[in-house]
């Protein structure tokens, strides 16, 4: 008996041919200056063609929006033709990949930003975290507010980020809406102290979410955009004095996108599933009409048995795929996975890229 986890799926307009999918993964190996992704992407992609949808790396959707050195943008036309090579790699192989378009808000610094300026966030509020520039692992540096009158532009960023996409040749778009950067930013009670629209009651905190998800989903229809959250997650430096009440306010919201999927961050990103008392992942599942894909520590047996279970639609795997490019047949016939190299993991060339072997390589 096949397990359901290795079974098709339609999310939405996408279809996956399996149920494991690619998580995001940040690997800092685009050109710094251009933001533009390279042959051993479209190698690394490539071997990954077996998920049953691949989310690309967090890929800002303007300068502004950077917050990592070598990271990737989706937002000038020299990118643009750069990640083509990457998706028609990736069809070729009959696999299926949409893109996540990421603006970090404030866990960036001025060294990454244009003009050196100060990177933008709901509130003035320092992210008390480090990020990775030409210099190695720095503190993030004390951003700006953004103003009122700077909402339009921000949802236009993400508009043209998602057209550019579209050109692009990928087959829909994932809103990066987690881990403590700009829209969970604005989301989370600890990282916004507006008095404005767009800050105090959870309406207002979700406002720019939706606005972005209403913007988005006209160029590429709800049916191709996906959404992450982490509402547990204390990723950079984000906290919420009411997260459960927050995400119950805002998932039933999502149901008139008709969005692909929500993709979900069960706990703290890479860390403990564990949640504190008054919240509850069941609660916001059911809150969700759509394709619920888990995400957050999974291992086989786990991933099988959310699917079984219906506590998951689809299952996200991060570090995993990093060492096994073929981690959805592995998984499938219970093979032995590729250990990872930490130490290649953020930045360098083709080493602990698109070197790791194959099942046949591994078994002949």
């Amino acid at each position: 008996m096949t397990e359901t986890l290795f079974t098709p799926i339609d999310a939405g307009a996408l279809h996956a041919k399996n149920r494991v999918v690619m998580a995001p993964l940040t690997r800092n190996r685009a050109d710094n200056d251009t933001g533009e992704v390279g042959d051993m992407h479209v190698d690394y992609y490539r071997q990954r063609a077996g998920a049953g949808i691949i989310i690309t790396e967090a890929t800002q959707i303007s300068p502004e929006g950077k917050g990592y050195f070598q990271t990737p943008g989706i937002h000038t036309e020299g990118q643009v033709a750069a990640w083509k090579r990457v998706t028609d790699a990736v069809h070729e192989t009959g696999g299926t990949i949409v893109i996540q378009l990421w603006h970090v808000g404030r866990v960036s610094h001025t060294s990454l930003q244009p003009g050196g300026g100060q990177p933008v966030a709901p509130s003035a509020i320092s992210a008390g975290v480090q990020t990775f520039t030409a210099d190695g692992f720095v503190d993030t540096s004390t951003p700006r507010a953004l103003g009122l009158d700077e909402m339009p532009r921000v949802v236009a960023d993400y508009v043209h980020a998602a057209k550019m996409a579209k050109k692009a040749g990928f087959d829909g778009v994932e809103v990066h809406g987690a881990n403590g950067y700009l829209l969970d930013q604005f989301l989370k009670t600890g990282s916004n102290h507006r008095t404005d629209a767009y800050g105090g009651s959870p309406e207002n905190r979700a406002r720019l979410l939706l606005e972005v998800l209403d913007a988005v989903t006209e160029v590429w229809g709800g049916d191709r955009t996906g959404l992450r959250l982490s509402p547990f997650s204390p990723a950079n430096g984000i906290e919420d004095a009411h997260a459960q009440e927050t995400a119950e306010y805002l998932i039933p919201k999502l149901n008139r996108f008709g969005l692909a999927y929500l993709h979900m961050i069960e706990g703290a990103t890479g860390g403990p599933r564990e949640l504190d008392e008054g919240q509850s992942l069941a609660a916001l599942r059911k809150l969700f009409n759509g394709v619920y894909m888990g995400n957050n520590g999974y291992d086989r047996a786990m991933a099988i048995e959310a699917v079984e279970t219906g506590k998951a639609d689809m299952v996200a795997f991060g570090v995993p795929f990093i060492a096994n490019p073929d981690l959805p047949e592995r998984l499938r016939q219970n093979a032995p996975l590729n250990a990872p190299d930490k130490d290649t993991f953020y930045g360098g060339g083709r080493e602990g890229y698109t070197d790791y072997p194959a099942l046949p390589e591994t078994v002949s």
